[in-house]
């Protein structure tokens, strides 16, 4: 079996997979902060290191997966001073934060579930770590690196650069950090601007708060990751993946929090995946120009033309390096929906076609070139091409131009279900069991129910009601409307 390759950040090149344990990998993930609708780059993440975690359960590896949910702590702009982005939230809709945290994270677990993205091993929430997170500042604290100033604490960059690299992911060096901030030197309880918060004094008007030994407040942003994956991969684990985005300061200061606290830069390998742009511009919801899943689900967008099945979005976004940006455009949905149906009438072809008694093609070197490109560093582009290639000597052998023999046909199937279905997560837009078939279908039952209701036909509202519980789907009755959902 040929190597797994992948890029890690810190070192910044490919590096040899290896993990801590020859059969178990233990990887973390930034997930979302839920105070918004998900968009096209929470998708990317998401996918990316869906793969990831297929492609290692394939080569055998028992994965713990976990990926986590903010629902605390992440300020508005990503800094340490103004309000926490779900607490805004909440007092604009008038609303408890975990509230929106809820409502939110049920959005993006929906969302998941159509993009075919597999549950993580373990989903930690922020808030539900506080302690963690205190026990974390504690010892770093005890270790000379963190400082407290009027019931804030701040970790202490320039101290820890004394003995430590702070800017070995990002290439940053100190120097330029603190000439970039200089002429903010007093505005602010820090030692220095470079310093970040570690947990932060709760003001009168901010709702979300913990008791600590220094005061009521809340955990920095920073914090929550390198506390939960330590409680639940350990001090050193093999795989640390988010967006680009999150490499400085976010990733920057969990390496800084970990090697304070633990000595020890927490994961082995950092992995980024990259931007998607609109019109060369990154996507995401500081900017305003994003499109959240939904929109893309029912092509309710003005930039949309149509509305695009989960699938198509998820070979979209495969059809692109993870490590390269890739730019929204309808002619690119609309591209990548041609090629999926393409695609999987290949392998309906491919099914019904007729063996030879010899082949004129040498299947094990398309089967070779995909395991190799998917051991460099995912290249999922380049396993597509090939499949593609494939593609059309399925179509031509239907027409007779090529001859595949029984065993080749049988390899192709093999090889076909292991990267559509199996790794890359993909099926056929006219599956019998897609979400979009299932929602419309559900909304019909409501429709009985709620007219039975009107007509005070109780028995058969009731009916309707129980006979779903029994396939673990619960109704709930709004002011707005009957809701149904899985129950957990």
């Amino acid at each position: 079996m040929q190597d797994l390759k992948i890029y890690n950040t810190l070192s910044g090149k490919k590096e040899i997979f290896k993990p801590i344990n020859s059969q178990h990998v233990k990887m973390y993930v930034c997930g979302p902060t839920v105070y918004g609708e998900g968009h096209l780059g929470h998708a990317r993440p998401a996918i990316t290191f869906d793969i990831l975690f297929r492609y290692l359960k394939y080569l055998g590896y028992k994965v713990r997966y976990v990926r986590n949910i903010t629902d605390v702590g992440h300020l508005l702009n990503d800094a340490d001073d103004g309000g926490d982005k779900i607490g805004e939230k909440a007092k604009s809709l008038q609303l408890e934060p975990m509230e929106v945290a809820h409502y939110y994270t049920k959005k993006y677990h929906d969302s998941m579930q159509k993009l075919n993205v597999e549950n993580p091993s373990i989903e930690p929430i922020a808030s539900g770590h506080i302690i963690e997170q205190i026990e974390m500042i504690k010892k770093i604290i005890d270790n000379g690196f963190g400082y407290e100033v009027n019931g804030s604490v701040y970790f202490d960059v320039v101290k820890y650069n004394e003995s430590n690299n702070y800017g070995i992911l990002s290439r940053r060096k100190i120097e330029d950090m603190m000439d970039n901030t200089r002429e903010l030197d007093g505005q602010s309880d820090k030692k220095n601007q470079v310093d970040f918060a570690l947990w932060k004094k709760a003001s009168p008007e901010h709702i979300m708060r913990w008791p600590s030994p220094w005061g009521d407040g809340f955990p920095g942003w920073h914090l929550e990751c390198s506390a939960m994956s330590c409680k639940y991969l350990g001090e050193e684990f093999d795989i640390h993946g988010g967006g680009m985005d999150l490499v400085f300061p976010h990733h920057e200061a969990e390496i800084a929090q970990c090697c304070a606290a633990n000595n020890n830069k927490g994961a082995n390998y950092w992995m980024h995946n990259n931007m998607i742009t609109i019109g060369g511009q990154k996507m995401g919801k500081s900017l305003g120009n994003f499109i959240t899943l939904d929109q893309f689900f029912n092509g309710t967008h003005s930039k949309l033309n149509q509305a695009y099945h989960p699938m198509v979005i998820r070979f979209f976004l495969l059809q692109a390096h993870y490590r390269s940006t890739i730019d929204f455009s309808n002619d690119a949905l609309q591209a990548a929906e041609k090629g999926l149906i393409r695609l999987f009438n290949a392998i309906k072809v491919l099914n019904e076609l007729i063996p030879k008694k010899q082949s004129t093609i040498d299947v094990s070197f398309f089967v070779s070139k995909c395991d190799e490109a998917m051991n460099d560093d995912l290249n999922t582009p380049i396993v597509l091409s090939h499949l593609f290639e494939l593609v059309k000597i399925i179509n031509s052998a239907k027409e007779g131009s090529y001859d595949l023999k029984l065993e080749d046909i049988d390899n192709l199937k093999q090889m076909f279900h292991k990267y559509t279905i199996s790794i890359f997560g993909l099926h056929s837009l006219n599956q019998e069991n897609n979400t979009s078939d299932l929602d419309g279908l559900m909304n019909l039952i409501l429709d009985i129910r709620n007219k039975s209701k009107e007509n005070k036909d109780w028995a058969t509202a009731d009916k309707i009601r129980e006979e779903l519980n029994n396939l673990s789907i619960q109704i709930k009755d709004t002011k707005d409307g009957s809701q149904w959902s899985y129950k957990n």
